[in-house]
């Protein structure tokens, strides 16, 4: 992935799927579900992988909805698999059990995503700890994929320290933990009150991974303060949103922006949409848009950007020690006259992998 974004500005790094809009839950926060939707037939699911194929799509990620309820998820990641692009899926948790972990395995998912927002279920959401902490206990005994349990600060759960009980289980279980604010139905955020924005940073302390730096890390912090962020939103280009109806949006929160049919939609699109200023982008808060946005300031300004990653990376905590992947990236980049060339060789290499 990350040598593919180095390659070539102009394909998509991360495209969502949604192969059904129905969940088996109803938080009172989301807005991305109903009741009734029927699952996308699969034959069009495979043609609509196919063409995110051909357009270059690095990540495709199944959302939804609730997309374990789509009868032949396993498929759809195999052919996710089948045309070289790396599989994600977002789910809520509740339909896991062991066998139903062996067979992501075996269908080859590379990366899961579970949503938890508080300990004890309350009318806000039954994502809670409390149900779900034994399906987190299979997926660390079973799962051969990534895992990454997220849960969301601003929601009005009764506790907003149950965020950070979560953090904690998902490390004490060997699994990654990542945290999101609250958007509303444009994407734009609501500023977390200073309790909150506390829960937050104690939970950001904990990531460790490559996608914690320099752009993302900023867009984190001030958008947990309620403050802009001056960046250009690649969606549309780097970031596909396919919705059940095969229309491409910006997100899933631009829905009907550009709403073109995906079978329509070409690098001249992939060009345009990439280029075209976003009106919700200051106060925007969908962090994988901003992660897409993290490789392209890479690519753009890898000694910039590194030096950036590590001045407020250590700023925070001068404690810090960066992960293996950022010190070889800083020892190709950064370190000193006799690196200048490596650098440059390193950067070549992969600008010239496909």
């Amino acid at each position: 992935m990350f040598a593919r974004a180095m390659h070539s500005p102009d394909h998509p790094i991360v495209a969502q799927v949604v192969p059904i809009r129905r969940c088996n839950l109803a938080c009172t926060y989301c807005n991305e579900f109903d009741a009734i939707s029927q699952p996308v037939p699969l034959p069009e699911m495979l043609r609509r992988i196919d063409l995110l194929a051909a357009l270059g799509t690095t990540i495709i990620t199944i959302s939804g909805g609730e997309p374990m309820l789509h009868p032949e998820l396993d498929e759809i990641i195999r052919h996710i698999r089948r045309r070289g692009a790396i599989a994600t899926l977002i789910i809520n948790g509740y339909l896991l059990t062991t066998e139903r972990i062996r067979r992501l395995n075996r269908a080859g998912l590379d990366y899961l995503q579970i949503s938890i927002d508080n300990v004890v279920p309350d009318e806000t959401s039954k994502k809670s700890l409390k149900v779900l902490d034994r399906k987190l206990e299979l997926l660390a005994a079973d799962a051969d994929f990534a895992v990454t349990v997220n849960s969301v600060l601003g929601s009005p759960v009764r506790n907003p320290t149950d965020a950070l009980t979560i953090a904690e289980r998902a490390r004490a279980l060997g699994l990654t933990s990542t945290v999101g604010i609250l958007h509303d139905g444009s994407g734009h955020l609501r500023p977390l009150a200073p309790e909150h924005v506390s829960i937050y940073e104690r939970i950001l302390a904990f990531e460790q991974s490559l996608f914690s730096f320099a752009q993302y890390d900023r867009f984190q912090r001030n958008i947990a303060r309620g403050l802009p962020n001056d960046w250009h939103c690649r969606a549309g280009g780097r970031f596909l949103y396919i919705c059940e109806d095969g229309l491409v949006h910006y997100c899933s929160q631009q829905r009907g922006h550009p709403g073109i049919p995906l079978e329509q939609y070409t690098h001249d699109h992939l060009k345009r949409e990439a280029a075209r200023p976003k009106p919700c982008a200051p106060f925007c808060t969908i962090s994988c848009v901003h992660q897409t946005e993290m490789l392209d300031a890479f690519r753009e300004d890898p000694r910039g950007t590194l030096a950036d990653m590590i001045a407020r990376r250590t700023a925070h905590n001068p404690a810090y020690q960066p992960p293996l992947v950022l010190k070889a990236l800083t020892w190709a980049f950064l370190d000193g006259r006799n690196r200048r060339l490596l650098g440059k060789l390193a950067l070549h290499v992969l600008r010239a992998r496909t």
